[in-house]
């Protein structure tokens, strides 16, 4: 603003905006559907939470039952079966019964590529 009240115009090449409508219209074009993007935010989020986060990482080396999670987090079995629905509603973890025992285990490859590649990412320099 100018002594005299005015406004200044800002002419300055950095603070101009540019639209470039044929990257906007090619990116549209390409954009996931919504629900599609949804379904991947619940994912990360899932990730998103260090006792979860722990328990794929112990999946990624065995499958594992309630109760050796539980011993291996040091939490109750509740919570780790809490933990544990919520990876399964996001198709995380898979289970398989043997008599009375679920085991879990990741529910395939992807989850522990997905993992991986995040190690590798905090890993950079």
């Amino acid at each position: 603003m100018r002594a005299n009240g005015e406004y200044e115009q800002n002419t300055s090449e950095s603070n101009q905006t540019q639209v470039h409508p044929d990257v906007v219209a090619y990116v549209a074009s390409h954009m996931p559907d919504q629900d599609d993007l949804i379904d991947v935010a619940e994912l990360f989020k899932a990730f998103g939470d260090l006792t979860r986060a722990k328990i794929i990482c112990a999946l990624a080396q065995s499958e594992m039952c309630v109760s050796d999670l539980s011993v291996l987090l040091e939490m109750n079995q509740s919570a780790v079966s809490h933990q544990l629905r919520m990876l399964k509603q996001v198709r995380l973890v898979k289970t398989r019964r043997d008599g009375k025992v679920r085991y879990y285990s990741l529910a395939d490859e992807h989850i522990q590529k997905m993992f991986q590649v995040a190690f590798e990412h905090i890993m950079e320099d």
